[in-house]
């Protein structure tokens, strides 16, 4: 294969992971036009060649070279030891992969992986690799049965346990098993072949991307909060204020006080309003962002 530094080679997920992060370029300003049934999209990034793959095919793709820059579960990558660089994590589709047997083999006492049996067990699991290698910290001369899919269903029957990714546990809880370890935790992530980065061209421009992705997730966290106080309570005010660096501040007409304007984290704002409502702060107005770049 030849390479060329002209053009970044994208890899996009196909899959679950892929309405995510179809938002998150979009909400970059990244525009996506995907042809029916087509798997090489028309990206509005300049020279840059985009395709769609499984995430478990952009891990080899990278690892082989043959793609540049794409976008791959941390579990798969565990999974399939690929020496990757990874450029961010987008905190998207967070799950855990955990090991899970039926509640009959779950001491009550306990709930974990010290109260099942001291014997060989069987485990389905589509993660082999890493199932082994918890398998052999166990040290009972587990058994690990290959699955494809649909893991859940191997308990009891077909095998004592399974491990498997999941979010909230529940599909697991509906099939009566009961999660008695966690072997690591997944999301989303934005990783670079080490050809790429080594290229000094290809990196900048693989950086360039992941700080325009990172300022879409960073708005996502915040909202910008704007709110007007007398003079004798702008500091107070500014002290309620958890800024990213400091507020910006302007005289309101007639010297009649301050305007004080800051992008907060979202998730303060139940606690937030009130107490910049005590501090003196007023005309509180919140507005989302679009991006945000530190």
């Amino acid at each position: 294969m030849e390479f060329s530094t002209n053009t970044l080679r994208l890899a996009l997920p196909k899959g679950r992971m892929q309405e995510g992060v179809f938002a998150l370029l979009s909400e970059a300003g990244v525009r996506l036009s995907v042809p029916s049934r087509g798997y090489r999209p028309r990206i509005s990034l300049p020279d840059t060649e985009a395709k769609i793959l499984k995430p478990q095919n952009i891990i080899e793709m990278l690892a082989t070279g043959s793609r540049d820059v794409g976008f791959a579960g941390a579990d798969w990558v565990a999974e399939l030891d690929a020496n990757l660089v990874e450029v961010l994590d987008t905190g998207l589709d967070p799950v855990r992969l955990v090991a899970a047997v039926p509640a009959a083999l779950v001491a009550p006492e306990k709930g974990d992986a010290r109260s099942l049996p001291a014997r060989p067990m069987v485990f389905a699991s589509e993660y082999v690799r890493l199932t082994t290698r918890w398998c052999e910290k166990r040290g009972c001369g587990d058994r690990v049965v290959r699955s494809y899919g649909a893991t859940e269903v191997f308990a009891p029957e077909d095998a004592d346990g399974i491990t498997d990714v999941t979010a909230t546990g529940s599909t697991l809880e509906a099939n009566g098993l009961v999660i008695v370890d966690e072997l690591l935790r997944s999301s989303t992530r934005l990783y670079a072949s080490p050809r790429a980065w080594s290229e000094p061209t290809l990196r900048g421009r693989i950086e360039d991307l992941a700080v325009i992705l990172r300022s879409v997730l960073e708005a996502r966290r915040r909202v910008m909060l704007e709110l007007n106080c007398p003079s004798d309570r702008l500091s107070a005010v500014c002290e309620a204020l958890p800024c990213m660096r400091e507020p910006t501040i302007s005289t309101l007409h007639a010297n009649s006080g301050f305007a004080v304007k800051a992008a907060v984290p979202r998730e303060q704002l139940p606690t937030l309003i009130p107490r910049l409502k005590f501090a003196g702060g007023t005309d509180i107005v919140i507005s989302p962002l679009s991006q945000v770049v530190p």
